[in-house]
């Protein structure tokens, strides 16, 4: 999900280059959006590991 905001925030700043408003605003809300949606799912899943209590051993 975070390679998808990067993608739109890309397409956002191309767009800005060349002048394309409208094009811009939407890559760059769309990359807001899913970079805020890549942070609360990061939060919710760092919390869960922590009330599980899982091992904190990396296995090979």
């Amino acid at each position: 999900m975070l390679g998808w905001a990067l993608a739109f925030f890309i397409i956002a700043i191309i767009a800005a280059i060349f002048g394309f408003g409208g094009v811009a605003a939407g890559a760059a809300s769309i990359a807001k959006i899913l970079f805020f949606v890549f942070v609360v799912l990061f939060v919710l899943s760092l919390l869960a590991g922590l009330f599980r209590g899982g091992s904190t051993t990396v296995k090979l």
